[in-house]
C-alpha cells in the first residue's frame, strides 16, 4: 500500500523510533516498523510501543548504536535504549531447516525452545502471530506491507492466526492468550478457525515458565479488560492452567463465593483502570487466592490440630507457593498479599477501640477493600464487619469514637448478660493432727 493509500504519518511516530529507521536505512539496512504500532495507529489507537524489524543481524544492529544491548536467549533481540523509553529491534526471522540446536530448538509437543533463524521480510512475516500484526510500515518510502490480509482483516476486526492453527499454538501456546487479549482490547472477534483448537491445547500453558506467564497476566488483567479477558479465558478453558486452585474451587461451586469473588476483582480492577488510580499485583493476587488460602487452613486445622489463626500462617506459604509454580509473583508482591491475608483476621476481632490502631498499619487500606469484595461475595456476618469497617472508615474522628464506644458498650452489655459460671470452692485444708 503506497504513501497516498493510508492514514500513517511521521508525526503519529515516537521520534526514537524514528532515528532507529533511519540510522538502520542510511547504514544500507532495511528497516521497517511493525505490528502493533502499525496496527495501532491505523485503527485511530495511541500505540504502547513501537517496534522494529530490519535486515540487519543483532551483532550489526549493536555495532550502529552505542545504547544498543541483546537480550533473549529463545529470540535473539536488541534494546536500544533511550533513557526510559526502549525501542526494541529484531531481525527477520526465517523458516527452520536443519538447523543446529544452538540456533533453532523445539520441545517434543512443538513449542520453540530456541528461535534465531534469519530471513527475509517474507518469512518473517509467515512467522508472526496474526495477519492483524503482520503489517510493515517501510521507512525508505513510507508505504505499508501487508500479508496475510492484515489491512483486510483490520477492517473487517477480525483475529486470524497466520498458518495452521493447531501447530501455530504448539509452537507457542502462549497465542492462546494474545488471542483473547487482542479480541477483548480490539473490540475484534477471533476468527472460527483460530478459535477451534484452543480449548482442547489450553493445557499447554501449564508448560510456559512461570516467570513468562506473570507477564502475561499483568496485560491481561491490568490494562482495563480484566473482566472481559477472564469471562474469555473461561469459555475458553484458559483460566485453569494459569490459577489451578482457584479454579478448582469454581468448578465445586459455579455460583460460590470464590466465583463471586473473581467477578467482583475484575470489575474493581477495570473500574480502578477507568479511573486512573492504582492498581497493585499484590492485591489482586490475596484477593484471587484468598478462598484457595481459606480453604487449605481448615485443611491444615483438622489435619494437624493447630488454632485458626496458625494454620491460617501456615497456609499462606503453601498457596503462594503452589500459585508460583504455574505464575512467578515476585516478592515485593507476595510479601505484601500475605500481609494482606494475615489483616483479615484482625479486622474480623478488631472491631471498637481497638480499630483506631489497625488505620495506621500500611496494608490496612488494601486488607480494607479486601474485606469489602468478601462482604460483597459471603454476605452474612462477613458482610456485617465490612459494614461496619465502612461506617468506621467514612466517619470524621469524633463520629469515630461514637461508633467504636458503641461496639464496647455492646460488648459489655453481652459479658453482663452471659450466665455466670459459679466458682469452684477451694476445699478447706485438713487440720493438721496434732502431737500427743
Amino acid at each position: 500500500m503506497s504513501r497516498d493509500g493510508h492514514s500513517i504519518s511521521r508525526r503519529q511516530i515516537s521520534e526514537n523510533a524514528l532515528k532507529v529507521l533511519y540510522r538502520l536505512n542510511k547504514s544500507g539496512y532495511k528497516a521497517y516498523l511493525v505490528g502493533g504500532g502499525v496496527r495501532d495507529i491505523l485503527l485511530g489507537l495511541q500505540p504502547k510501543d513501537f517496534d522494529v524489524v530490519t535486515n540487519a543481524t543483532p551483532e550489526d544492529i549493536k555495532k550502529l548504536f552505542r545504547n544498543c544491548r541483546l537480550v533473549g536467549r529463545r529470540f535473539r533481540l536488541a534494546h536500544i535504549v533511550f533513557g526510559r523509553d526502549v525501542i526494541e529491534v529484531a531481525t527477520f526471522r526465517g523458516h527452520h531447516g536443519e538447523t543446529d540446536d544452538k540456533i533453532s530448538k523445539s520441545n517434543a509437543e512443538g513449542r520453540l525452545l530456541r528461535d534465531n533463524v534469519y530471513g527475509e521480510i517474507d518469512e518473517d512475516a509467515e512467522r508472526r502471530d496474526f495477519t492483524i500484526n503482520a503489517l510493515y510500515y517501510d521507512i525508505s518510502d513510507y508505504s505499508i506491507r501487508s500479508y496475510g490480509g492484515g489491512i483486510s482483516d483490520l477492517n473487517s476486526r477480525t483475529i486470524k492466526l497466520i498458518g495452521d492453527p493447531e501447530t501455530r499454538y504448539r509452537e507457542d501456546p502462549v497465542r492462546m492468550l494474545r488471542a483473547v487479549r487482542f479480541a477483548t482490547k480490539l473490540d475484534m472477534q477471533i476468527d472460527a478457525t483460530t478459535a477451534e483448537p484452543i480449548n482442547a491445547l489450553a493445557p499447554l500453558l501449564s508448560d510456559i515458565p512461570a516467570a513468562r506467564m506473570y507477564e502475561e497476566v499483568l496485560k491481561l488483567f491490568f490494562a482495563g479488560k480484566a473482566q472481559a479477558n477472564y469471562q474469555m479465558m473461561q469459555d475458553f478453558g484458559l483460566f485453569a492452567p494459569l490459577f489451578p486452585q482457584v479454579s478448582a474451587l469454581i468448578s465445586e461451586s459455579p455460583k460460590g463465593h470464590t466465583a463471586k469473588m473473581l467477578d467482583a476483582v475484575m470489575r474493581n480492577t477495570d473500574l480502578r483502570v477507568s479511573q486512573e488510580k492504582p492498581v497493585t499485583p499484590a492485591f489482586f493476587y490475596a484477593a484471587i487466592l484468598w478462598y484457595p488460602l481459606k480453604q487449605r487452613a481448615d485443611d491444615i486445622a483438622i489435619e494437624s490440630g493447630l488454632t485458626h489463626y496458625d494454620a491460617h500462617v501456615a497456609a499462606m506459604g503453601d498457596v503462594m507457593e503452589q500459585q508460583c509454580r504455574t505464575i512467578s509473583i515476585p516478592r515485593r508482591f507476595s510479601t505484601p498479599a500475605k500481609d494482606i491475608w494475615q489483616l483479615q483476621l484482625r479486622l474480623e476481632r478488631s472491631q471498637g477501640s481497638r480499630a483506631f490502631k489497625l488505620l495506621e498499619n500500611p496494608k490496612f487500606r488494601a486488607a480494607y477493600d479486601l474485606l469489602l469484595l468478601r462482604g460483597e461475595a459471603e454476605a452474612g456476618n462477613t458482610a456485617k464487619i465490612a459494614a461496619w469497617w465502612q461506617s468506621f472508615v467514612e466517619a470524621d474522628e469524633a463520629e469515630r469514637g461514637d461508633i467504636a464506644k458503641s461496639v464496647n458498650k455492646s460488648s459489655n452489655s453481652r459479658n453482663r448478660n452471659a450466665p455466670q459460671r459459679k466458682r469452684r470452692r477451694k476445699p478447706a485444708a485438713k487440720p493438721k493432727p496434732t502431737a500427743e
